[in-house]
């Protein structure tokens, strides 16, 4: 099989687990899809991803990856919690859901060589689902920005709510930012992705998308200052356009922020720290502490979660806690200790974002577009695979013709 055409299979695959990783709860759509018909073409995507991975890796060549590593070890505490059948059979779902995800990801390991191969996949995926909300917007701008949302930016052809949107928009302007930088993608290229996306994030009103957004664009690019003029140069106009937006839009940037809310609403992150004091002082046994409650829907008492820490304590316990924990503080250690490089900024920028949505957001415990970036982040920093050079084998001496020989054969 082809080099090329192996890259388009291994950049489908990555689709596909994009596609499984949308979700099927969200806004109403324009054309009304069944829950149960949006579930099965995301499971399908899954099947069909793993599927493609194992035909383009017939030998199962794989990467050792510390961080695919650490989520095998995170489907050992989900199944032990699932198999009591508390939460239900969806619990087991969730946990072959879960390790057919794993699965893929190590057959892809084998291509993670630290290059930008898969970020450019995961901008071009990413871009295509936000032209799916800009085809809905186009559509229905009704539908795409209802009341039940406050008039925020919503999937009207595909369930998707604000958060998922702003974060799709946000990670891929942050990482096409960094390709600017590192002048692998040219200006007006890096324009058509960065501009759109900037209004749709706009239109969403996620503060943690954007919050994220510019604390990960931050530090990756902090990174980069010792040894790239060009981030130098963006770094201090990032500054001095921050300084007079924070001194001449004062006003403008509060009211977006608070979206209309009280300052008490805020400080209550919109009713979220409600549902995690009664997350932490509900009643526990000892195992549910340790293994969690099962796989479920991120939610409790039947409001969302939205933390992913306390996600992961309710459905895989501490155990599972401290396994995520793992995964960020080994992906985070190695990339401070890769030397300073476009890649290394773009791994930055990907934990940071996840590091920080977290607190919000729900989705590092499961299979989600958080793991598929820190996926991103696992193949940036990988070393690359040493080229073999075949070892030169010493030439037979050449045997010495007398000149009246090679008169002879002349004659």
């Amino acid at each position: 099989m082809g080099a090329h055409r192996t890259s388009k299979i291994v950049g489908t695959v990555w689709g596909l687990l994009v596609l499984n990783t949308l979700g099927s709860a969200g806004a109403k759509t324009i054309i009304p899809l069944p829950r149960s018909l949006i579930q099965m073409v995301t499971m399908g995507a899954l099947v069909a991803a793993f599927a493609l991975a194992l035909a383009v890796n017939l030998r199962l060549r794989i990467r050792p990856s510390a961080f695919v590593f650490l989520l095998t070890l995170l489907i050992v505490p989900s199944v032990i919690a699932s198999a009591g059948l508390e939460s239900g059979l969806g619990a087991l779902f969730r946990c072959g859901r879960l390790a057919l995800f794993v699965a893929t990801l190590w057959l892809l390991s084998r291509w993670w060589d630290g290059s930008l191969t898969f970020v450019r996949h995961h901008i071009r995926m990413y871009f295509v689902v936000l032209g799916s909300v800009v085809a809905g917007l186009a559509i229905s701008p009704g539908a795409a920005r209802p009341e039940l949302y406050g008039g925020r930016l919503v999937g009207a052809l595909w369930p998707l709510t604000p958060p998922q949107i702003g974060q799709y928009a946000a990670v891929i302007i942050g990482l096409t930012v960094l390709l600017v930088l590192g002048r692998r993608i040219d200006r007006a290229g890096a324009a058509v992705v960065i501009v759109p996306s900037l209004v749709l994030l706009a239109l969403t009103h996620t503060r943690t998308a954007t919050l994220g957004l510019l604390l990960g664009l931050a530090v990756a690019i902090g990174s980069l200052v010792l040894t790239s003029a060009a981030a130098r140069r963006f770094f201090a106009w990032a500054v001095l356009i921050a300084t007079v937006a924070a001194v001449g839009f004062a006003s403008a940037l509060q009211a977006w922020f608070l979206r209309g809310q009280t300052e008490e609403g805020l400080s209550s992150l919109t009713g979220r720290a409600k549902v995690w004091d009664a997350l932490l002082t509900a009643p526990r046994t000892t195992s549910e502490q340790v293994f969690g409650m099962g796989l479920g829907d991120k939610s409790f008492g039947g409001l969302p979660i939205d933390n992913s820490w306390l996600a992961v304590y309710h459905e895989q316990g501490l155990i599972g806690s401290a396994i995520v924990a793992t995964i960020l503080l080994v992906l985070g250690g190695v990339a401070l200790l890769r030397p300073p490089s476009l890649q290394r900024a773009c791994a930055i920028f990907l934990i940071s974002y996840c590091a920080i949505a977290s607190y919000t957001e729900a989705g590092l415990g499961d299979a989600s577009p958080y793991l598929l970036h820190l996926a991103v982040a696992a193949s940036l920093l990988a070393v690359p695979a040493a080229a073999t050079t075949p070892v030169p084998t010493p030439e037979a001496p050449r045997r010495r013709v007398p000149r009246w020989a090679r008169r002879s054969e002349m004659t």
